[in-house]
C-alpha cells in the first residue's frame, strides 16, 4: 500500500507504485486526522484497482503529468498483447496430441489423430482457441449432421458426439492453460440403442455346419466363449491352458498390432466348454510355427474386416439367417449361459464385466423367470413355504 506524506506547505501528498513507477500526487488537503483518514481510504481503493488491473490513472488524477506517460505504456502493452496472440486450434491441437499420446493406446491415438486432422483442423484450424464459441460448436455439429457416407447414410449420433467430445477436450485444456473461458459444453446427441440379437442354439449349429472348414473352430470359440473380435484374433497359444481348462485373456489385436485389453476388467480367465476345448485341440494338432491360435498362412492374425465380408456374411446368407454383425457371437454366449441357468456372477466374469449390473441391463429378457408376468413363480414360492397354500 502507498503512503501519505506531508509537504513543507503542510499539505498532504499521496505516494504509491503503479506500473513499476513511483507516483507522487499533491493534494489540496491540509494535514489533519480526518484528511489522513480520507486519503487512506482512497489509497486502499487505488491499491485494490491496481491489483485487479482496473486502475485508470486519469480517473483519479486527470490533470497529472503522469497521465500521458501511463497512456503510452498501456498502448505499448496492448500492442504487445496483440502480438502475443493465443495459438490457433491447429497449433494447439498438435501440441495437445503430442502431449496426450503417451497415455493412450496406439489404436486410440490413431483414431483421435485422424479425427483431429480430417475434421477438426479443416473446420476450426485457423481460429484462435479463445475465439471459438458455443455457436461455432453448434454450427460444426450441424455440418457433421449433413455428412453422408458412401452408401448415402447419415453418420451416426455417436460419431458426431465423438467429434464434439474431442474438440471440447482440446478447448478445455487450452482454456485452463491460457486463462480464458471455454465454451459451454453441448449436450450429447441421443444415441439409438443397439439391439441385442443373439443366435439361438439351433442357429449356431446351422451356422457352424455351413461355415468354411478353415473357420469352423474359429467360430466355435467365438460363439461359446463370448470373446471380443480383437481378443480372439490376437489369442496366442501361450494363453491357452489345457491343464487348467482355461483361456487367459491378456491381449487384444487392434489396428494390426498387439495391445492391452479394452480395460483392466477385460483381463480374465474363460472356462473352456467341451466344444471349445475340442476346437482348440484340433487347432493345436494342426498348428504351424505361428504363435497365434488362428492365423493366416503368413502366421499373422486374420484381418477381421476381410473375414467378416468373405466368411461371416456369406455363411449367414447360405443359412438363410438374417444379417447380424459378428459381435452378436458375444451376445450369443451370454444368452446361452443365462438360458442354461449359469450363475450370473460367473457369466459376468467370463464376459469381462466387473459387476452383474451390465449383464442384467443388457440381457434382462434372456434371464429365466426375470420377465415372467403370470405369477407362477410366486405361487410356487408360497406353496413351498406356507403350509396349506394351494398352487
Amino acid at each position: 500500500m502507498g503512503n501519505i506524506r506531508v509537504r513543507a506547505s503542510n499539505m498532504l501528498q499521496i505516494d504509491f507504485q503503479y506500473m513499476r513507477e513511483r507516483c507522487r500526487e499533491q493534494t489540496a488537503l491540509p494535514d489533519t486526522p480526518a484528511n489522513r483518514k480520507t486519503l487512506t481510504k482512497l489509497l486502499e481503493k487505488i491499491d485494490a484497482e491496481i491489483l485487479l488491473g482496473t486502475f485508470v490513472y486519469s480517473n483519479y488524477f486527470p490533470n497529472s503529468k503522469m497521465v500521458a506517460r501511463f497512456e503510452k505504456q498501456q498502448q505499448r502493452l496492448l500492442a504487445g498483447n496483440r502480438a502475443q496472440r493465443l495459438p490457433t486450434l491447429e497449433e494447439f491441437a498438435n501440441i495437445w496430441l503430442d502431449e496426450m499420446q503417451v497415455s493412450w493406446r496406439e489404436s486410440y491415438r490413431k483414431t483421435i489423430s485422424i479425427l483431429v486432422q480430417n475434421r477438426l483442423i479443416p473446420y476450426f484450424g485457423k481460429m484462435e482457441v479463445d475465439h471459438i464459441t458455443k455457436a461455432d460448436l453448434i454450427q460444426f455439429r450441424a455440418t457433421l449432421g449433413k455428412v453422408r457416407r458412401e452408401n448415402g447414410e447419415q453418420i451416426s449420433a455417436g460419431y458426431i458426439n465423438r467429434h464434439l467430445k474431442v474438440i471440447q477436450m482440446i478447448l478445455s485444456e487450452a482454456a485452463d492453460r491460457y486463462q480464458f473461458t471455454a465454451p459451454v459444453r453441448l449436450k450429447p446427441l441421443k444415441m439409438q440403442k443397439s439391439d441385442v440379437d443373439p443366435f439361438t442354439l439351433d442357429e449356431v449349429q446351422m451356422f457352424l455346419q455351413h461355415a468354411p472348414e478353415q473357420f469352423k473352430d474359429y467360430y466355435v470359440v467365438r460363439f461359446f466363449t463370448g470373446m471380443r473380435t480383437g481378443e480372439i484374433d490376437g489369442l496366442k497359444w501361450r494363453f491357452v491352458d489345457f491343464d487348467r481348462n482355461i483361456i487367459l485373456v491378456r491381449e487384444t489385436w487392434v489396428g494390426g498390432r498387439t495391445e492391452y485389453t479394452k480395460n483392466d476388467g477385460s483381463q480374465r480367465e474363460i472356462h473352456m466348454s467341451k466344444p471349445v476345448r475340442e476346437a482348440l485341440q484340433r487347432q493345436y494338432a494342426a498348428r504351424t510355427k505361428s504363435e497365434y491360435v488362428f492365423s493366416t498362412r503368413n502366421g499373422t492374425p486374420h484381418n477381421h474386416r476381410n473375414v467378416t465380408q468373405r466368411v461371416w456374411y456369406p455363411t449367414l446368407k447360405q443359412c438363410e439367417l438374417r444379417d447380424r454383425v459378428p459381435y452378436q457371437t458375444r451376445h450369443t454366449a451370454a444368452t446361452l449361459w443365462l438360458a442354461a441357468g449359469e450363475n450370473p456372477e460367473w457369466i459376468a466374469r467370463q464376459m469381462g464385466h466387473t459387476t452383474t449390473e451390465m449383464l442384467f441391463r443388457v440381457y434382462s429378457r434372456f434371464v429365466p423367470n426375470l420377465t415372467r408376468q403370470d405369477g407362477s413363480a410366486f405361487d410356487l414360492l408360497l406353496k413351498a413355504h406356507i403350509p396349506g397354500e394351494v398352487a
